[in-house]
């Protein structure tokens, strides 16, 4: 495996914090010889700064050769005109599945148990709806209607994705959550394409199916009788930051936006920019993404490298930065995992 050809990977820093936790992940990788080969572009306030456009056309030109991109926390520019980066990109590029991992790590929390993945619906519902007003008498604003959509294909392709990874990784369960009691219809059409996805993994994977609400009490009174969820869009942002929360927050899951074509690994976290540049973020997010596109690439021996030495170090050693618990900076974690992976 030394000999492995390099792979083309589109790295995209970031705002904020970016470039120092993506600096960080990168000393990590390049210590386990990890068979990437970068090619740096710009996007959010980096790229409006250097070329007036948030997502400059060289690095959608960059994504579209090499198909693969590790991407740091981007800063959207307030304001009309500017529409979510991570949104057009994950349209730009059909990146359809958003993966969420969400497993305890360090002990003593709130829950010891957690080992959740959350698989999210990431092209339709309401994050893909027509929204406009309609005016009543002198207020043009009175009313606002949102037009959401699902479709079969798209529903049958996201809970399809959710069991092939529940087998691929050994899970044991699925669980489809939804509104169709309510939303019988946009909901319903999820509903009844994952009623017959899981009949094919009869035997092989249990189903289960839960109301978004229920789903979410549950979550927090016994979340480790979870183990994949699938879910819509707009259901699916919401309990993947919930999720994300059980283990401490935002600072420690990683996430992968999947296609057909075209693979995107971040961390889920904000650019933070008030931290930026005072050597104390958290590096794991992304450190841990990039074990997601390690695994993407058939290189999971040395993605468990990286999650044994994190596990070392954070758990073991108790090396920790402020929003974990502890006092270590950015540099102090970063050079901990890099002996512990030696």
């Amino acid at each position: 495996m030394t000999n492995s050809p390099m792979i083309p990977v589109t790295l995209i820093p970031g705002d904020g914090i970016g470039p120092e936790i993506i600096s960080a992940t990168l000393e990590i990788l390049e210590a386990i010889k990890a068979p990437f080969q970068w090619d740096k572009q710009l996007a959010g306030m980096a790229g409006v700064d250097s070329s007036g456009d948030p997502l400059p056309q060289a690095t959608l030109d960059s994504i579209h050769k090499t198909g693969l991109v590790l991407k740091g926390p981007l800063t959207t520019p307030v304001g009309k005109g500017f529409r979510s980066i991570n949104v057009t990109l994950r349209k730009e590029f059909g990146l359809y599945a958003n993966v969420r991992p969400t497993r305890t790590l360090i002990p003593g929390g709130r829950f010891e148990n957690v080992d959740i993945v959350l698989v999210r619906e990431n092209l339709e519902g309401f994050y893909a709806a027509m929204e406009h007003y309609i005016p009543v008498d002198d207020d043009p604003k009175a009313i606002a209607t949102c037009a959401g959509y699902t479709s079969r294909k798209e529903c049958r392709r996201i809970v399809k994705y959710a069991f092939d990874y529940a087998v691929e990784h050994n899970r044991k369960k699925v669980t489809l959550v939804h509104k169709a009691n309510i939303l019988k219809e946009l909901c319903g059409l999820f509903l009844e394409e994952g009623r017959k996805v899981a009949k094919e993994y009869e035997g092989k994977i249990a189903c289960e199916e839960r109301i978004v609400d229920a789903c979410a009490m549950e979550l927090v009174l016994k979340p480790e009788t979870y183990d994949v969820i699938v879910t819509t869009n707009l259901f699916g942002d919401i309990l993947s930051d919930l999720t994300s929360g059980l283990i401490g927050g935002l600072g420690m899951p990683p996430g992968a936006n999947i296609g057909e074509k075209a693979a995107m690994f971040e961390a889920v976290h904000g650019s933070a920019p008030d931290i930026a540049g005072k050597n104390c973020a958290n590096p794991l997010a992304v450190l841990r993404a990039s074990a997601m596109m390690l695994e993407h690439v058939n290189r999971a021996d040395l993605a468990k490298r990286i999650e044994t030495a994190i596990e070392k170090v954070v758990v073991h050693d108790k090396v920790r930065t402020k929003d974990l618990g502890g006092n270590a900076t950015t540099s102090d974690i970063t050079a901990a995992i890099k002996q512990a992976i030696i």
